[in-house]
């Protein structure tokens, strides 16, 4: 039997603010029906993303505005004292997700339990995606070493990587995302308070979309190169595609990680003075797409398949062969799931040139499908000569969380 929104420590104030503090909260007070809160407060607001279910929320969720990627180091070697974090996380995530308060702040003689810089605000279609590092079962101070999967390992370094180890590695890594960029902070900043003393922070990388609410094309978001990002990503609406390309399946040798996936993070920087300086013509046949449309060169649909006969049209190179959409699709068998943001981070002091790229973000069922397509592009793709790869993480996300359970379960069970 499930927990109920009641067990899960939801109070009355919790009650009214789901009512929207309207008519509705004070009738149910007064018409003494209590029996039905744990139903009110278990129906969606339109901004809100169940947290429990199948997968993890933040996959298959369509992309919100502000993401902030967080990765840990677990500072204890105590099985215990991590899996009570994980309980405690579960609970605090599955509460922000329902846009409520940690606690309520009756005593002005201890600290809150919310820091409070969320009050007011709605969920902002608020997510949480965890997972663990290779990392974490390294000396196996938690029992755990026999069920690492093979693929969880150190990605490989490809050519014309420039890696600072400052982007890299983690034990935990949560990645957090919400339409509000106060919303996604003010997880960040609980989840850590709540760690402190079992887990530290090894590094954190926000970034950013066009925002939902002010693009109403509603199409592929742009990069800041001012290219369409994304426009080659699965039909994953499809179940027969999602547990071939994206979703590990028990039969991948580590039943606890049925239904999760793998998640990898490259910090990309992007030369964006020398970019500017580049002719259009040129920039579209560096993407092998048209700026405007997205479509590939050769094509008017932003979504036309990149097939050979493509390249070539009346005798003329439509699509060079090393253009990033050519070297990217390869035969198209190594699909993924690309979730990625841009990032700006003041300008670099030797250079006074902006700090800015794509952090690139992708889940996949394996970690070979990103392998695979990463060596054709630092082997050839034309693309190279603007950016320079600074980051590089791979991380197990679990399975989906369901209500009574907690983070990555299935590996402490």
């Amino acid at each position: 039997m499930t927990r109920t929104a009641l067990e899960e420590g939801v109070t009355r104030r919790d009650v009214l603010k789901v009512a929207g503090l309207t008519g509705l909260g004070a009738a149910l007070y007064a018409s003494g029906i209590e029996r039905l809160l744990p139903r009110a407060l278990t129906a969606q607001a339109t901004d809100q993303v169940p947290f429990y279910g199948t997968y993890q929320a933040g996959i298959l969720t369509p992309v919100q505005n502000h993401i902030q990627l967080v990765a840990f180091d677990v500072q204890t070697d105590r099985r215990d004292e991590l899996i009570d974090l994980l309980r405690r996380w579960t609970r605090a995530c599955a509460r922000l997700a329902a846009s409520l308060s940690l606690g309520e702040s009756d005593s002005q003689y201890v600290p809150p339990e919310d820091t409070g810089e969320a009050e007011g605000l709605s969920a902002s279609h608020l997510t949480f995606t965890f997972g663990c590092g290779a990392s974490l079962f390294a000396g196996d101070r938690f029992g755990i070493a026999h069920k690492r999967p093979a693929a969880l390992r150190d990605l490989p370094t490809f050519d014309l990587d420039q890696l600072d180890d400052k982007w890299s590695g983690g034990d935990l890594i949560v990645q957090i995302c919400a339409d509000d960029q106060q919303v996604v902070f003010h997880a960040l900043r609980n989840l850590t308070r709540i760690g402190r003393g079992i887990v530290k922070i090894r590094w954190t990388q926000a970034g950013f979309q066009r925002s939902k609410a002010a693009d109403a094309t509603g199409g592929t978001p742009r990069n800041l190169f001012g290219f369409k990002d994304g426009t080659g990503n699965p039909d994953l609406t499809k179940d027969k595609v999602r547990n071939k390309h994206l979703f590990y399946q028990w039969q991948d040798g580590s039943p606890w990680l049925t239904n999760g996936t793998f998640l990898v993070v490259r910090r990309i920087q992007m030369h964006l003075e020398v970019w500017d300086r580049t002719i259009l013509k040129e920039q579209e046949r560096t993407f092998g797409r048209e700026r405007a449309s997205g479509a590939p060169l050769g094509s008017t649909n932003e979504f036309a398949s990149v097939t050979p006969d493509q390249r070539t049209l009346h005798g003329e190179t439509q699509l060079p062969a090393d253009s990033h959409t050519a070297v990217a699709h390869g035969t198209s068998k190594e699909q993924l799931l690309r979730r990625s943001y841009s990032y700006q981070a003041g300008v670099n002091e030797t250079t006074g040139a902006l700090d800015a790229g794509l952090l690139f973000v992708s889940f996949q069922r394996s970690p070979d499908q990103f392998i695979t397509i990463q060596k054709r592009l630092a082997a050839s793709d034309r693309l190279n000569e603007y950016i320079t790869h600074r980051g590089s993480a791979l991380f197990a996300c679990f399975g989906g969380i369901q209500k009574g359970g907690y983070i990555g379960d299935a590996l402490f069970a």
